[in-house]
């Protein structure tokens, strides 16, 4: 009986001890959970945010967990995505915020929880994150401007086509267009600049076609985002004016790195999206793990033309290695 009652107490023990070598009942074998918010999950932008999330992932040893609308006008949605990871627990959170102001009652709920916040791509009127992970959006649209000013030899008709309201990052890119050219180039002259695109092509295509209709004397155009972009794109080839109307615009798919070889496009402003997500991640483990991490840290912009498309820095942000990544 003593015999058989000192195995059973080992064989208790014993799972005992497995259980807790398993992560049963311990943090420290756990993986921590990382949610990636993005502001949509359509545009190519974001497929290289996704692929940058994943590379900082595999090389920190930690899970990401990729959640975000799938349209970048769906603010409600964000809001849920944002409350559903905060009631699951997650270990932290890297946040393209939709809106500047609607977003901050939920991250003061990721607050309340100690969850910890890295928000990257686009500002937020809240100060409780780790760290602001983004290009500098207003230097992004002074390129533009520069740009633009610059083929058109400093004079002539422009055309802004916004983005939407609320979206801290275009709304820079915007005002550093505007001031720039106000500033700077006299001799060209804003027509119109209250008009938005919106997140789809759809909706700045529309947009679009009005504007070409309205202003017929109009040499050149701006766009601050990859929709207000291709569907300006788009408005500008149905009604035959791409050789006569200067567009510039922002961020890259396959469609308008072919447009911009076919001379349709005479710049975009490209953010280095990888990078960026890579960067969020890593500062927010950095930041979880009592490491001193940068406040405001600046990823870059850069100014893509037909004439320097071709070199190696500049195509290697054009053709991200996103494939190796989004399996």
């Amino acid at each position: 009986m003593i015999r058989h009652g000192i195995r059973l107490l080992s064989v208790v023990v014993g799972v005992a001890v497995l259980a807790g070598a398993c992560g049963g009942g311990s943090s420290a074998t756990k993986r921590k959970q990382i949610a990636v918010i993005p502001k949509g999950t359509t545009h190519e932008f974001w497929k290289s945010i996704h692929a940058g999330a994943l590379k900082a992932a595999q090389e920190r040893g930690v899970d990401i967990i990729w959640k975000g609308p799938v349209k970048e006008d769906d603010r409600d949605e964000q809001i849920k995505v944002v409350e559903t990871f905060i009631s699951q627990g997650v270990d932290g959170i890297c946040l393209a915020p939709l809106d500047d102001r609607a977003l901050v009652p939920v991250l003061n709920d990721a607050k309340a929880r100690n969850i910890p916040v890295v928000i990257f791509d686009s500002a937020v009127k809240w100060d409780g994150y780790i760290s602001f992970v983004a290009t500098d959006n207003y230097k992004a649209g002074v390129l533009g401007a520069q740009r633009l000013a610059e083929v058109l030899g400093g004079k002539g008709n422009v055309i802004l086509l916004r983005y939407a309201e609320g979206s801290a990052s275009t709304m820079e890119r915007e005002s550093g267009f505007l001031d720039t050219l106000g500033q700077k180039f006299p001799g060209i002259r804003v027509v119109s600049s209250n008009q938005y695109g919106g997140a789809t092509t759809e909706t700045a295509y529309s947009a679009s076609e009005n504007l070409l209709s309205t202003y017929k004397d109009v040499q050149g155009i701006f766009t601050p985002n990859e929709s207000t972009t291709f569907g300006m794109l788009l408005a500008l080839d149905a009604a035959g004016r791409t050789s006569n109307v200067k567009l510039v615009g922002f961020d890259a798919s396959e469609k308008l790195i072919e447009a911009m070889a076919a001379g349709k496009i005479e710049g975009i402003v490209l953010q280095d999206p990888m990078h960026m997500a890579e960067l969020a991640v890593k500062t927010l483990l950095d930041g979880m793990a009592g490491k001193p991490v940068e406040k405001r840290i600046d990823t870059g912009e850069y100014m893509i033309t037909p004439q320097n498309m071709k070199q190696p820095q500049m195509d290697a942000l054009l053709h991200p290695p996103v494939g190796q990544y989004l399996k």
